[in-house]
């Protein structure tokens, strides 16, 4: 059963704990996903497994948190991550992001330092809103945008979900793509070349950006968006015992 994260000022988060050893493993999911996927659920087994603690939670209007999704901005996620950063996850963070969470993940290392000491894109997908929403946007839905506020955009993984004006205007607030990002802890970034959401170059041009001198792209020739099939779980293991070896906490 998840835990509960109740907020005075702000929706209460659901989430997954496992006690273990520093320094602990983080998931941040996607937009429109949540804490409980195959890429998770394995991060939990391999924490199990080394002994190390794990966190997993939904960001708020996501899962099983309290809010509302299409009022969600790219500031409310961040700060459901800084929060439960500072009240509820203990000691040094490794930040596992899969596509909207490698954006959170870099906003977590930026934002807390003192916390996040390596950090794990998986088809990381900062600055999405302007990099890839708006600019592939269609007339029509720029028009909707316009004279409705969102526009609802198609998913291969579900129904379709609103895209919101305020979504968009908000985000760039928290854009890290517009100039170096300055970050020294260790950095994989795993994406796949099949991936038709986020192209693989993102991560490539991620990489180029962050200023530390321990950053690697790993492309899996097969993989897809979402990098859950058990060769890219794999993967996955293996980049964290490499880090955590590193780390040596």
């Amino acid at each position: 059963m998840p835990h509960l994260f109740p907020r005075p000022h702000g929706p209460s988060l659901s989430y997954h704990k496992i006690a273990g050893r520093s320094p602990a493993i983080v998931f941040l999911h996607g937009f429109h996903s949540d804490k409980d996927g195959q890429k998770p659920q394995y991060l939990a087994q391999f924490c199990k497994q080394h002994d190390l603690a794990f966190y997993a939670f939904d960001h708020s209007g996501h899962g099983q948190s309290e809010g509302n999704f299409e009022e969600g901005t790219i500031g409310q996620w961040r700060q459901d991550t800084c929060d439960m950063l500072d009240h509820v996850i203990q000691g040094p963070v490794i930040a596992v992001g899969s596509s909207m969470g490698g954006w959170m993940a870099l906003l977590a290392a930026l934002d807390r330092a003192e916390h996040i000491v390596g950090m794990v894109g998986i088809a990381a997908a900062p600055d999405f809103t302007t990099r890839l929403i708006t600019p592939n946007a269609s007339p029509e839905q720029h028009n909707l945008l316009k004279s409705q506020g969102y526009f609802l955009r198609p998913s291969a993984y579900g129904p379709p979900y609103p895209i919101t004006q305020k979504l968009i205007e908000e985000s760039q607030n928290h854009t890290v793509m517009k100039n170096p990002i300055e970050l020294n802890i260790p950095t994989v970034l795993l994406h796949g070349m099949r991936d038709v959401d986020v192209p693989y170059t993102e991560s490539i041009e991620l990489a180029g950006k962050i200023t530390g001198q321990d950053v690697e792209v790993i492309l899996r020739k097969m993989g897809d968006h979402r990098l859950s099939e058990a060769d890219d779980l794999t993967c996955l293991g293996q980049c964290l015992e490499r880090m955590i070896q590193k780390i040596n906490i």
